[in-house]
């Protein structure tokens, strides 16, 4: 296979079921696309919406109160929500950096509190939360064993490397404000088996994809990825690796428009973000800060951003000229957003208003 960057980008649209709306479960899609961004709680629920054909987002709320869907701090320190066999994989593929984000910051250093006092402590937390618990019910059990335990507080380390994943506190989207936490049983794994597993799944969702895109992707040494590879049988094309039974469509395929959620992950799996993201619309998409703007794919590629209108319409602020049949195509799934959001959050994504001013806007329309 010849890996041009357009042959690319249908790999990934084709993989992460954005060339067509598939009429599957919330399970199975999010089985399939792996690992959903989930820094904000309406996020994994739109992108369903972009890939399951009369996707009812009621079956997420299952999903997620049943865990058979998992919240969790994984991939590059972040949320993400994945299926439960995911989850166990992947915990312990991540954990050595999730425990590194934490215990080498020189906020856990400055705390009166060592590494192994920590790791003893969490054996209580877990116990604790074999219920959900909210992080001031958390605290106050650490304070009851530990006395003062610093700030940003123990914890804030805890959280992130413990194990404990989020727990739905309710609507519009399961999770609310005020996180709940609960322990999710996870037996000892072999990190290195796992960390191949993880690159397997990464592959079969976002493949084919180099070392760099890897690393990027889970935030871990370029060393270490290169490691794991070594347990899978892969097929090589130049610098990208993929499984062996996977194909990838001709460049020509069609790619229909789509609305994206913010912090999806096709914007944030690769090294070279070029392949769904122009190099020139980049920072506009991506801030500063991290936060990842809802985007317009138009032909594959990310061409402006979305957000919702005051009157529950959405606004697309295109980045460069588009046709009357894309703005049409467009036009259909605002509609469809519109539809989907009404009855949760028609307001979805309001706080990040700041983020639409010096744009390079194009042409703005109301949907």
């Amino acid at each position: 296979m010849t890996s041009t960057a357009r042959r690319l980008n249908r790999a990934t649209l084709d993989r992460q079921m954005l060339l067509r709306r598939e009429r599957v479960s919330a399970l199975t899609a999010v089985d399939r696309v792996v690992a959903i961004q989930a820094q904000e709680p309406a996020s994994p629920y739109i992108a369903l919406w972009n890939r399951v054909e009369g996707f009812d987002p009621a079956e997420l709320d299952e999903a997620f109160a049943s865990g058979a869907v998992r919240k969790a701090s994984l991939m590059r320190i972040t949320l993400h929500a994945v299926t439960a066999a995911d989850h166990a994989v992947f915990h312990h593929a991540m954990l050595p950096a999730l425990r590194a984000s934490r215990l080498y910051d020189k906020r856990f250093k400055a705390m009166d509190t060592t590494v192994e006092q920590a790791d003893a402590l969490l054996e209580h937390v877990l116990e604790f939360a074999r219920t959900p618990r909210q992080k001031a019910e958390i605290e106050e059990l650490l304070r009851s064993h530990a006395g003062d335990v610093g700030e940003p507080g123990l914890w804030w380390a805890l959280r992130t490397y413990g194990g404990l994943v989020h727990a739905p506190t309710g609507g519009p989207w399961s999770f609310g404000p005020r996180p709940s936490y609960v322990a999710a049983t996870a037996e000892p794994r072999d990190r290195l088996a796992c960390l191949a597993e993880l690159l397997r799944r990464y592959l079969s969702a976002f493949g084919p994809a180099t070392v760099p895109d890897m690393s990027q992707f889970t935030a871990l040494p370029r060393a270490s990825i290169r490691e794991a590879l070594e347990l899978l049988e892969l097929d090589r094309h130049g610098d990208h690796h993929d499984l062996a039974d996977r194909t990838v469509p001709d460049e020509d395929t069609p790619a229909p428009p789509r609305l994206m959620a913010m912090w999806d992950s096709t914007l944030l799996a690769y090294a070279d973000r070029s392949r769904i993201i122009p190099d020139r619309y980049r920072k506009a998409v991506i801030r500063a800060n991290g936060d990842t703007l809802p985007t317009v794919l138009v032909d594959g590629h990310v061409a402006g951003v979305w957000r919702p209108a005051e009157d529950g319409s959405v606004e697309v602020t295109a980045f460069h000229a588009f046709g009357e049949d894309q703005w049409a195509g467009l036009a259909e799934e605002a509609a469809a957003l519109r539809e989907f959001l009404a009855e949760r959050e028609p307001q979805v994504y309001r706080r990040y208003a700041r983020w639409w001013t010096n744009l390079p806007a194009h042409d703005v329309r109301v949907l």
